[in-house]
Protein backbone atom coordinates (compact mmCIF):
# COMPACT_ATOMS: atom_id res chain seq x y z
CA UNK A 1 0.00 0.00 0.00
CA UNK A 2 0.96 3.62 -0.19
CA UNK A 3 2.66 4.22 3.26
CA UNK A 4 2.50 7.93 3.27
CA UNK A 5 0.98 10.82 1.78
CA UNK A 6 -0.48 10.61 -1.45
CA UNK A 7 0.64 12.80 -4.69
CA UNK A 8 -1.47 16.09 -4.60
CA UNK A 9 -0.31 16.21 -0.45
CA UNK A 10 3.23 15.13 -1.56
CA UNK A 11 3.08 17.97 -3.85
CA UNK A 12 1.94 20.73 -1.08
CA UNK A 13 4.18 19.16 1.57
CA UNK A 14 6.95 21.15 3.20
CA UNK A 15 9.10 19.88 5.99
CA UNK A 16 9.51 21.31 9.35
CA UNK A 17 13.03 20.81 9.60
CA UNK A 18 15.09 24.13 10.34
CA UNK A 19 18.99 24.68 10.09
CA UNK A 20 20.69 25.80 13.15
CA UNK A 21 22.34 29.24 13.66
CA UNK A 22 25.59 27.88 12.98
CA UNK A 23 24.91 25.44 10.49
CA UNK A 24 27.26 26.88 8.04
CA UNK A 25 30.14 27.66 10.22
CA UNK A 26 30.03 24.14 12.00
CA UNK A 27 30.99 22.66 8.11
CA UNK A 28 32.91 25.25 7.15
CA UNK A 29 35.59 24.71 10.34
CA UNK A 30 34.75 20.92 9.85
CA UNK A 31 35.92 20.96 6.10
CA UNK A 32 38.43 23.69 7.19
CA UNK A 33 40.44 20.99 9.74
CA UNK A 34 39.55 18.47 6.98
CA UNK A 35 41.68 20.74 4.07
CA UNK A 36 44.83 20.60 6.35
CA UNK A 37 45.49 17.30 5.47
CA UNK A 38 46.86 16.65 2.07
CA UNK A 39 44.31 14.60 -0.40
CA UNK A 40 46.86 12.38 -0.87
CA UNK A 41 45.31 10.24 -3.75
CA UNK A 42 47.20 7.19 -4.45
CA UNK A 43 46.32 4.09 -7.06
CA UNK A 44 46.94 0.75 -7.21
CA UNK A 45 46.32 -0.73 -10.76
CA UNK A 46 43.84 -4.23 -10.10
CA UNK A 47 44.47 -7.31 -12.31
CA UNK A 48 40.05 -7.73 -12.71
CA UNK A 49 40.50 -9.66 -16.06
CA UNK A 50 38.12 -7.66 -17.83
CA UNK A 51 39.37 -6.11 -21.10
CA UNK A 52 37.46 -2.87 -21.45
CA UNK A 53 37.63 -0.75 -17.79
CA UNK A 54 40.62 -0.47 -16.00
CA UNK A 55 39.73 -0.42 -12.21
CA UNK A 56 42.58 0.81 -9.60
CA UNK A 57 42.33 0.75 -6.12
CA UNK A 58 41.85 4.03 -4.27
CA UNK A 59 43.44 5.07 -0.92
CA UNK A 60 42.77 8.83 -0.32
CA UNK A 61 42.58 11.02 3.58
CA UNK A 62 39.42 11.84 4.61
CA UNK A 63 38.29 13.30 7.86
CA UNK A 64 41.07 14.18 10.66
CA UNK A 65 43.16 12.93 7.72
CA UNK A 66 42.35 8.96 8.11
CA UNK A 67 42.51 6.91 5.13
CA UNK A 68 39.61 6.11 3.23
CA UNK A 69 39.43 3.50 0.45
CA UNK A 70 37.62 3.75 -2.74
CA UNK A 71 37.47 2.07 -6.54
CA UNK A 72 38.40 4.32 -9.26
CA UNK A 73 37.08 2.63 -12.71
CA UNK A 74 37.75 3.64 -16.43
CA UNK A 75 37.11 2.81 -19.66
CA UNK A 76 40.41 0.56 -20.94
CA UNK A 77 42.43 2.70 -23.30
CA UNK A 78 40.69 5.98 -22.31
CA UNK A 79 42.55 9.27 -23.05
CA UNK A 80 41.80 12.38 -21.97
CA UNK A 81 40.12 13.73 -19.00
CA UNK A 82 36.84 12.27 -18.33
CA UNK A 83 33.68 13.54 -16.97
CA UNK A 84 33.35 11.71 -13.70
CA UNK A 85 30.73 9.84 -11.20
CA UNK A 86 31.48 9.78 -7.84
CA UNK A 87 29.05 7.25 -6.50
CA UNK A 88 28.13 6.61 -2.13
CA UNK A 89 26.83 3.71 -1.27
CA UNK A 90 23.43 2.72 0.65
CA UNK A 91 23.09 2.23 4.43
CA UNK A 92 25.44 -1.20 5.77
CA UNK A 93 27.11 -1.56 2.53
CA UNK A 94 31.18 -0.44 1.05
CA UNK A 95 32.38 -0.42 -2.10
CA UNK A 96 31.65 -3.59 -2.53
CA UNK A 97 34.60 -6.17 -5.08
CA UNK A 98 36.07 -4.89 -7.66
CA UNK A 99 33.94 -6.93 -10.63
CA UNK A 100 30.89 -5.09 -9.19
CA UNK A 101 29.04 -2.03 -10.34
CA UNK A 102 30.58 -1.62 -14.23
CA UNK A 103 27.71 0.30 -15.38
CA UNK A 104 29.05 4.01 -15.16
CA UNK A 105 32.98 3.03 -16.36
CA UNK A 106 31.24 1.28 -19.34
CA UNK A 107 29.21 3.82 -20.49
CA UNK A 108 32.18 6.25 -20.65
CA UNK A 109 32.45 7.92 -17.38
CA UNK A 110 35.26 7.76 -14.48
CA UNK A 111 33.70 5.88 -11.72
CA UNK A 112 34.85 6.88 -8.53
CA UNK A 113 32.92 4.59 -5.90
CA UNK A 114 33.99 5.56 -2.42
CA UNK A 115 33.59 3.46 0.57
CA UNK A 116 31.80 3.64 3.38
CA UNK A 117 34.00 4.34 6.69
CA UNK A 118 32.71 1.44 9.60
CA UNK A 119 30.21 -0.04 7.29
CA UNK A 120 30.86 -2.95 4.72
CA UNK A 121 29.23 -6.05 6.08
CA UNK A 122 25.65 -6.13 5.86
CA UNK A 123 25.29 -6.75 2.28
CA UNK A 124 28.69 -5.65 0.51
CA UNK A 125 32.56 -5.63 1.30
CA UNK A 126 33.70 -2.42 2.93
CA UNK A 127 37.28 -1.78 3.71
CA UNK A 128 36.80 1.55 5.98
CA UNK A 129 37.18 1.51 9.48
CA UNK A 130 35.82 4.31 11.56
CA UNK A 131 38.38 5.26 13.85
CA UNK A 132 36.72 6.90 16.35
CA UNK A 133 35.85 6.05 20.26
CA UNK A 134 33.30 3.92 21.32
CA UNK A 135 30.14 5.55 22.90
CA UNK A 136 26.58 3.90 23.83
CA UNK A 137 24.98 3.13 20.58
CA UNK A 138 22.28 1.25 19.22
CA UNK A 139 23.43 -1.56 16.43
CA UNK A 140 24.55 0.49 13.32
CA UNK A 141 25.76 3.66 12.53
CA UNK A 142 22.67 6.13 13.44
CA UNK A 143 23.18 6.85 16.99
CA UNK A 144 26.81 6.84 17.14
CA UNK A 145 28.22 9.65 18.65
CA UNK A 146 25.20 11.66 18.70
CA UNK A 147 24.47 13.25 21.24
CA UNK A 148 27.05 15.92 20.18
CA UNK A 149 27.59 17.11 16.26
CA UNK A 150 30.99 17.16 16.60
CA UNK A 151 31.05 13.36 17.55
CA UNK A 152 28.62 12.35 15.42
CA UNK A 153 29.48 9.47 12.93
CA UNK A 154 27.74 11.48 10.02
CA UNK A 155 30.43 14.30 10.87
CA UNK A 156 33.16 12.02 9.54
CA UNK A 157 30.88 10.26 6.78
CA UNK A 158 29.61 13.58 5.37
CA UNK A 159 33.40 15.35 5.42
CA UNK A 160 34.76 11.91 3.59
CA UNK A 161 32.37 12.10 0.71
CA UNK A 162 33.40 16.17 0.29
CA UNK A 163 37.05 15.00 0.26
CA UNK A 164 35.98 12.19 -2.39
CA UNK A 165 35.18 14.88 -4.77
CA UNK A 166 38.55 16.42 -4.17
CA UNK A 167 40.09 12.91 -4.78
CA UNK A 168 38.79 12.28 -7.95
CA UNK A 169 39.30 15.91 -9.19
CA UNK A 170 43.02 15.71 -8.10
CA UNK A 171 43.25 12.07 -10.55
CA UNK A 172 44.50 12.76 -13.76
CA UNK A 173 42.39 10.88 -16.19
CA UNK A 174 39.28 12.92 -14.27
CA UNK A 175 37.74 16.60 -15.84
CA UNK A 176 37.17 18.06 -12.53
CA UNK A 177 34.46 20.58 -14.20
CA UNK A 178 32.87 17.51 -15.06
CA UNK A 179 32.22 15.68 -11.79
CA UNK A 180 28.60 14.42 -10.64
CA UNK A 181 27.66 13.10 -7.14
CA UNK A 182 25.47 10.03 -7.11
CA UNK A 183 24.11 7.64 -4.63
CA UNK A 184 20.83 5.49 -3.66
CA UNK A 185 19.69 5.79 0.45
CA UNK A 186 22.73 6.73 2.74
CA UNK A 187 24.37 7.26 -0.57
CA UNK A 188 21.34 9.98 -2.26
CA UNK A 189 21.13 11.54 1.21
CA UNK A 190 25.22 11.45 0.99
CA UNK A 191 25.20 12.82 -2.61
CA UNK A 192 22.95 15.61 -1.52
CA UNK A 193 24.98 16.72 1.49
CA UNK A 194 27.89 16.46 -0.58
CA UNK A 195 26.66 18.66 -3.27
CA UNK A 196 25.62 21.44 -0.69
CA UNK A 197 29.67 21.12 1.03
CA UNK A 198 30.72 21.16 -2.40
CA UNK A 199 28.63 23.39 -4.60
CA UNK A 200 30.49 23.33 -7.78
CA UNK A 201 29.76 19.80 -8.47
CA UNK A 202 27.95 19.63 -11.74
CA UNK A 203 25.18 17.16 -11.20
CA UNK A 204 23.44 15.74 -8.50
CA UNK A 205 21.47 11.81 -8.62
CA UNK A 206 19.59 11.17 -5.17
CA UNK A 207 17.51 8.07 -5.30
CA UNK A 208 15.26 7.32 -2.71
CA UNK A 209 17.33 9.52 -0.54
CA UNK A 210 17.71 8.58 3.07
CA UNK A 211 18.94 10.68 5.81
CA UNK A 212 16.21 13.57 4.81
CA UNK A 213 13.48 15.52 7.11
CA UNK A 214 14.47 13.90 10.48
CA UNK A 215 11.42 15.08 12.36
CA UNK A 216 8.75 13.52 9.84
CA UNK A 217 10.57 10.20 9.11
CA UNK A 218 10.47 9.49 12.88
CA UNK A 219 7.22 9.96 13.39
CA UNK A 220 5.80 7.77 10.11
CA UNK A 221 8.44 5.21 10.27
CA UNK A 222 9.24 2.42 12.49
CA UNK A 223 11.63 0.70 9.80
CA UNK A 224 15.48 0.85 10.23
CA UNK A 225 17.34 2.34 9.66
CA UNK A 226 15.66 5.10 11.32
CA UNK A 227 14.32 2.91 13.95
CA UNK A 228 18.08 2.60 15.51
CA UNK A 229 16.90 6.65 16.45
CA UNK A 230 13.74 5.40 18.20
CA UNK A 231 15.34 2.47 20.00
CA UNK A 232 17.71 5.02 21.25
CA UNK A 233 15.71 7.39 22.91
CA UNK A 234 13.43 4.68 24.20
CA UNK A 235 16.20 4.39 26.69
CA UNK A 236 17.92 7.52 26.74
CA UNK A 237 14.33 9.18 27.22
CA UNK A 238 15.94 12.75 28.52
CA UNK A 239 18.02 13.37 25.86
CA UNK A 240 15.52 13.87 23.08
CA UNK A 241 15.88 17.09 22.68
CA UNK A 242 20.26 16.43 22.63
CA UNK A 243 19.47 14.25 19.91
CA UNK A 244 17.27 15.98 17.20
CA UNK A 245 19.67 18.93 17.89
CA UNK A 246 22.48 17.06 16.57
CA UNK A 247 20.62 15.66 13.41
CA UNK A 248 19.69 19.38 12.46
CA UNK A 249 23.35 19.31 11.16
CA UNK A 250 23.04 15.51 9.02
CA UNK A 251 19.22 16.90 7.48
CA UNK A 252 19.09 16.47 4.12
CA UNK A 253 16.68 19.10 4.30
CA UNK A 254 19.13 21.71 5.62
CA UNK A 255 22.02 20.81 3.13
CA UNK A 256 18.76 21.10 0.19
CA UNK A 257 18.91 25.00 0.01
CA UNK A 258 22.80 25.22 -0.29
CA UNK A 259 22.94 23.29 -3.07
CA UNK A 260 22.69 24.64 -6.90
CA UNK A 261 23.67 21.65 -9.10
CA UNK A 262 21.10 20.69 -11.84
CA UNK A 263 19.17 17.30 -9.83
CA UNK A 264 17.80 14.12 -10.30
CA UNK A 265 15.28 12.66 -7.43
CA UNK A 266 13.48 9.20 -7.26
CA UNK A 267 10.97 8.55 -4.94
CA UNK A 268 9.04 5.31 -4.45
CA UNK A 269 5.16 5.86 -2.89
CA UNK A 270 5.42 2.23 -0.85
CA UNK A 271 8.85 3.02 0.34
CA UNK A 272 8.57 2.40 4.35
CA UNK A 273 12.40 2.85 4.80
CA UNK A 274 12.38 6.44 3.01
CA UNK A 275 8.99 7.92 3.26
CA UNK A 276 8.19 9.50 0.52
CA UNK A 277 7.19 12.93 2.48
CA UNK A 278 11.08 12.79 3.52
CA UNK A 279 12.28 13.00 0.05
CA UNK A 280 9.97 15.82 -0.93
CA UNK A 281 10.61 17.48 2.20
CA UNK A 282 14.56 17.49 0.80
CA UNK A 283 13.13 18.07 -2.89
CA UNK A 284 10.86 20.85 -2.06
CA UNK A 285 14.08 22.43 -0.41
CA UNK A 286 16.46 21.93 -2.95
CA UNK A 287 18.14 25.06 -4.05
CA UNK A 288 19.16 24.20 -7.79
CA UNK A 289 17.17 23.30 -10.62
CA UNK A 290 15.51 19.96 -9.87
CA UNK A 291 13.38 16.87 -11.00
CA UNK A 292 11.38 13.72 -9.57
CA UNK A 293 10.76 10.63 -10.75
CA UNK A 294 8.09 8.79 -8.86
CA UNK A 295 7.60 5.02 -8.81
CA UNK A 296 3.88 4.34 -7.60
CA UNK A 297 4.02 1.15 -6.89
CA UNK A 298 7.95 0.02 -5.66
CA UNK A 299 9.18 0.41 -2.37
CA UNK A 300 12.71 1.10 -1.16
CA UNK A 301 14.15 -0.07 -4.35
CA UNK A 302 12.95 2.52 -6.64
CA UNK A 303 13.10 2.44 -10.21
CA UNK A 304 16.40 0.10 -9.93
CA UNK A 305 17.87 -0.24 -13.58
CA UNK A 306 15.25 2.35 -14.49
CA UNK A 307 16.06 4.69 -12.22
CA UNK A 308 20.08 4.26 -13.19
CA UNK A 309 19.06 4.35 -17.24
CA UNK A 310 17.22 7.76 -16.27
CA UNK A 311 20.08 8.89 -14.43
CA UNK A 312 22.31 8.29 -17.23
CA UNK A 313 20.66 10.16 -19.94
CA UNK A 314 20.29 12.89 -17.07
CA UNK A 315 24.49 12.81 -16.00
CA UNK A 316 25.09 12.20 -20.34
CA UNK A 317 22.98 16.01 -20.80
CA UNK A 318 24.67 17.73 -17.95
CA UNK A 319 28.33 15.90 -17.88
CA UNK A 320 28.77 15.61 -22.03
Amino acid sequence: MIVDLLPDQLAAYRSSQTAPADFDAFWAKTLAEAAGHDIDVRLREVATGLTTITTYDVTFRGYAGQDVRAWLRVPAGATGPLPAVVQYVGYGGGRGHALENLLWASAGFAHFQMDTRGQGSSWSLGDTPDDAPASPQVPGVMTRGVLDPATYYYRRFFTDAARAVDAARAIDAIDASRVAVLGGSQGGGTALATAALRPDVAAVVAFVPFLCDFPRALQVTDEYPYREIIDYLKVHRDEIDRVHRTLTYFDGVNFAPRATAPALFSVALRDATCPSSTVYGAFHAYGGEREMQVWEYNGHEGGAIQDEERALHFLRNRLG
